[in-house]
């Protein structure tokens, strides 16, 4: 004899589960930590005081030297003339090409060393694995200030031994922004390459692949989104220097960073054309913000991806 419950008369079926789902829902926790309107309002003062500096540069870019030296500032003032002699009063266009060029061969390079090392870091056990880790900590504490003096004297040894020209060259500075782009890439990847299962690579190998072909046709394919952010940070490294770029690089190698200071300080001395700083200001930070909207996807993919797992 089988006895079965019933619902009360009146009572809604599942009305109780309901009640109770109600209060476990996955943005619960938060809207009782912090309410809407207040999440709301800091998200909006974040916004304005974030974007307000950026307008505020486009603004003056499109307005007139002696317009901004006045303090007369206004929309019906706005023309183009900034953004068209400036690449005449400073070597922008240069520098621009220097950057791009140097920035990106560090970032590529700081990825793919950094893949080389951080596979065989999550693959294997080997003896001095854990004091590696702990030193790839300790590089990035260090200020990039106390560093100067040592890379130059390692670059001029360098360049005394071989006999030849080495500072002032792309390989110099290039060099100098993989000892922050190579560390950083590989603390990235380790933290992804953790999350992707064994398995795959050893169904690989029993199918015949070696351990690089492996790497090459599994590993590298999932790793994409943990590469592009190596890469954009590793690229952000040598985009925004000025520090190392005035001592390792000369007039045929000086970076857009490089370039915009002495055109600001040039100005200084002499008439202030505030415009064309702004305008340029805007071109040396386009290429970042285009980098950023383009990979957006992989950027939040490869961040959130390292966050379950330890490191």
């Amino acid at each position: 004899m089988t006895v079965t419950a019933s619902a009360p008369a009146g009572a809604r079926p599942g009305a109780g589960r309901r009640r109770g789902a109600s209060r476990t829902t996955p943005g619960s926790a938060a809207e009782q930590l912090m309410p809407r309107w207040l999440t709301r309002s800091v998200a909006g003062v974040l916004v304005v005081v974030s974007v307000i500096p950026v307008l505020y540069m486009i603004v003056l870019s499109f307005t007139p030297n002696q317009n901004v030296a006045l303090g007369t500032i206004g929309l019906a003032q706005l023309t183009i003339s900034n953004y068209t002699s400036m690449w005449s009063a400073a070597p922008l266009a240069a520098g621009l090409v220097h950057t791009l060029l140097i920035a990106g061969a560090s970032a590529l390079l700081s990825v793919t060393f950094g893949l080389l090392a951080a596979y065989p870091l999550t693959r294997f056990k080997f003896r001095g694995r854990a004091p590696f880790m702990t030193v790839l900590i300790g590089v990035q504490t260090v200020p990039g200030t106390t560093l100067v003096l040592p890379l130059f004297a390692v670059l001029s040894w360098i360049q005394t031994t071989l006999s030849t020209q080495f500072i002032g060259t792309y390989w110099a500075i290039i060099v100098t922004y993989m000892t922050f782009g190579v560390p950083l890439s590989t603390w990235l990847l380790v933290a992804y390459l953790r999350t992707i299962p064994r398995d795959l690579e050893e169904a690989a190998l029993v199918d015949g692949c070696t351990r690089l072909g492996a790497l090459r046709r599994i590993v590298l394919p999932i790793t994409v989104p943990a590469l592009v952010v190596a890469f954009v940070f590793a690229f952000l490294v040598g985009w925004n220097d000025v520090l190392f770029a005035s001592v390792f690089t000369n007039s045929s190698t000086q970076t857009l960073a490089i370039v915009v200071q002495r055109f600001a300080n040039n100005s200084a001395a002499s008439l202030p054309v505030y415009g064309e700083l702004m305008s340029a200001a805007v071109v040396s930070s386009a290429p970042v913000v285009f980098l950023y909207l383009a990979f957006q996807r992989y950027l939040v993919n490869g961040l959130s991806a390292g966050s379950l797992t330890g490191v």
